[in-house]
């Protein structure tokens, strides 16, 4: 009988240890903690620049324009970023380019460095445009981004010059910016997109806004001490 009863401890304290592990993984899982980065914060230098250059906290996406997660991401959860934290002056925000997939990657990420570069005041506007125009039901394969379609989407901002965006594309003239892009998410150790990095702390869920407000407000904090 004693033996029996030892069992039934062994086995009741087993199944308790289960389920506090259980309770813990649930926990990490509604409650990610965000990875510190090892790098430090990324540069944004000569990266385009959304949002006061003096506010104290800075988010940069590193995205790729031909991913559907990253045009659902500028969707839903940008939007709440700028009315809620950049529009204010609390926030900027930097975009990186990441070519993940392919000759179209590339493309887009040219134009989009052309167009920093012939005027900075219309990048936003071209940013938006282009996730806008990405098919609704895209996959990663799927053609959409041509020179024809850059030309056509760009064709509405006047200081824009066609022949320039297609002499940049054609000779791809801004490589370089968008090697440094290149060089910038592979020291970050990005590997997916959207990689959302607040000050040097990369996001494991770059869609759980209560996280992201969590670590601004962090970051505000630390700030003004």
């Amino acid at each position: 009988m004693k033996n029996k009863g030892a069992k039934i401890a062994v086995i009741l304290t087993l199944l308790v240890f289960i389920f506090i592990a259980w309770i813990v993984v649930l926990n990490q899982k509604n409650d990610p903690v965000p990875e510190k980065a090892p790098t430090g914060p990324p540069s944004i230098e000569g990266q385009p620049l959304l949002g006061e250059a003096s506010a104290p906290v800075t988010i940069v996406e590193f995205g790729d324009f031909k991913c559907p997660a990253c045009k659902a991401w500028g969707d839903t959860v940008f939007p709440k970023l700028v009315e809620e934290y950049i529009e204010s002056g609390n926030v900027n925000f930097a975009y990186v380019n990441v070519p993940f997939h392919g000759q179209e990657s590339i493309l887009a990420a040219l134009a989009a460095e052309s167009v920093y570069q012939q005027d900075p005041s219309v990048y936003w506007d071209f940013h938006k445009t282009l996730f806008s125009s990405q098919p609704e039901t895209a996959k990663h394969d799927e053609l959409w981004v041509t020179t024809e379609k850059l030309l056509e989407l760009t064709s509405t901002l006047p200081s824009i010059s066609p022949e320039k965006l297609t002499q940049d594309l054609e000779q791809e003239l801004t490589m370089p910016q968008v090697e440094t892009d290149i060089a910038l998410y592979k020291k970050h150790g990005v590997g997916v997109t959207p990689t959302i990095i607040i000050g040097d702390k990369k996001l494991s869920d770059p869609f759980d806004y209560e996280q992201i407000q969590k670590i601004i407000e962090e970051e505000l904090s630390a700030a003004n001490e």
